[in-house]
Order: structure tokens, then sequence, then C-alpha cells
């Protein structure tokens, strides 16, 4: 009897991260990586500011279009990969320093972008979709960060990044430039796979160490660390706050001066208080 052939099957495309395999890093440009990348972090806080607008623009437009607007497009598909390749040789990833241009076919790190279509739903309310995947990447990023002193100092004794170490901050890397794309609807798909792809994946296009990401049993588990870190550093911090804020209430019960004194006197003691303290002084001699 005759089958009709089964349909087929549409793959969601994801943002794909290339990059080379882990190699030996110049120790003086790990010990000085921070300061190094100072002129990058200005143009990369300068580039987001545009890129935000672009991407209010690009907002409004995709609900019109179904797609965004070209020059957003062409824009925003230059950002995303400068700021990736900046973060690369931040986390110590690589060690060639970023060019300060757009296009860099050249440099170890390249980053695939494929806009199209969108679904203007998905866009509309594309700032409430995106915030899971804003909690998981802001988690292991944060927990990267919580041992970044650590890190920089295995690299710099080493001169090289750790295997282990090197998949799980790929991951992280790979997982915020996915997280970046769909926010600014660069990628229609939500961002995933931060574990790292299957054994025996089939990429599509050239294989790079990243392409698949295939994480081994350490590096899974130091992304799990990560986001246990992540976990502990947040809560802390929010502990440290309410304690923070429960002292200087307790500070302003003590204060027997009335509402209206808190709201209007200077939020920085200084003249003002002994132009204050010097009118109240003539008054009670005039009275007097």
């Amino acid at each position: 009897m005759w089958q009709a052939p089964p349909a087929p099957v549409s793959r969601e495309w994801l943002p794909v991260l290339d990059m080379p395999a882990t190699g030996p890093q110049n120790r003086w440009t790990v010990l000085l990586r921070a300061l190094l990348l100072i002129p990058q972090f200005v143009v990369v806080w300068v580039l987001a500011v545009v890129a935000f607008f672009v991407t209010v623009i690009g907002w409004f437009g995709a609900l019109v279009l179904g797609r965004l607007p070209g020059f957003v497009a062409d824009y925003l598909t230059a950002f995303v990969p400068y700021g990736t390749r900046v973060t690369a040789y931040l986390m110590l990833t690589v060690d060639r320093y970023p060019p300060f241009r757009f296009q860099a076919p050249d440099h170890p790190v390249q980053v695939g972008l494929r806009p199209g279509e969108l679904n203007r739903l998905a866009v509309l309310f594309r700032i409430i979709l995106v915030i899971p995947a804003a909690i998981v990447q802001g988690l292991v990023y944060a927990g990267w960060w919580a041992v970044s002193f650590v890190l920089w100092l295995v690299v710099l004794v080493l001169g090289r990044m750790p295997q282990p170490l090197y998949e799980a901050t790929t991951a992280i890397l790979r997982y915020r430039m996915r997280y970046t794309a769909y926010l600014v609807m660069l990628s229609s798909a939500y961002p995933k796979r931060l574990f790292g792809d299957e054994p025996g994946s089939e990429p599509e296009g050239p294989v790079s160490a990243t392409r698949p990401l295939v994480l081994s049993g350490a590096g899974r588990g130091l992304l799990v660390a990560f986001l246990l870190l992540g976990l502990v550093s947040g809560a802390t911090g929010s502990i440290t706050a309410s304690v923070n804020s429960g002292d200087d209430n307790d500070g302003n019960d003590d204060n027997t001066t009335g509402p209206t004194q808190h709201v209007v006197a200077p939020l920085v003691p200084g003249p003002a208080d002994q132009a204050r303290d010097s009118h109240r002084r003539g008054e009670d001699t005039r009275e007097s």
C-alpha cells in the first residue's frame, strides 16, 4: 500500500558562534586585559546607546512589516558581533584584540545571524517573553564574574584557559549572544542550549570549536557552579540591600524632626544648614 512521504521537519535556526579552540595566550595581555579594553568599553557604550534607539525604531517597524527594517537589521547585525568579540576578549577566551570596526572577517570570533520574518505577536510581547532568558543569562554571567579573579589567575599562571573552563565560558558567550539577538529581534528563535549541543549533532556550515558546542562533564559542572554562584550573589545583594534599608528606616524613626523638614532639608549638609541656623539665631535675638 502506497504511503505518502513524511512531511519535512522545519528546523529552527539559532544564531551561531564560531571560535577557535583554546590555545596559548600572552601573559602580559592577560595581566593587563581590563586596562587594554578601556577604549573598547567606551566604544561599546556609545554603540549600545545607538542600538537602543535603533531597536525601538525596529520594534515599531517589525510590528508593521513583520520584519526589521533594512537599516535596523544592518546596524544590529554589526553591533551584536562587535560586542561579542569584546566580551570574548574580556572573558579570556581569545588572545586577539578585537578590532575597532564592524566587519572583521579575519578575527577568530565570528557570529552568524539571519534576520528574517518575525511573528508580530511575539514582537509585541518581546520584553515579557525574554524575561526567563534574561534571568538565566544574568545569573550565569554574574556567577562567572563572582570568581573572575580566580579564573584570571588560572589563565595568567597557565598561559592558557583550561578546556572545561573554556567550554563553560564559551557556552555563556553563545547564550548571551543568542539572548541579545532575540531581544533586538534579529532572531525569532528563543535562546536555548546553554549546556551545549547534543554529542554527534551535525552543524550547519563550517565546523569550529563551538559549532557544535559539546560540553564535557567538567564543563557542565562549571556551568552549574556559575548558576549557583549567580543565585548566591543575587540573594546576598538583596539581603544586604534589605538590611541597609531597615537601618535607614530605624534611623529615621529615631529622628524627632517632622516629615516636612525631611523633605525640605538639603540632601548634603553644608552651608545651607549653617545659613538656617544663623537665621534662627537672628529670630531669637529679635524676639528677646
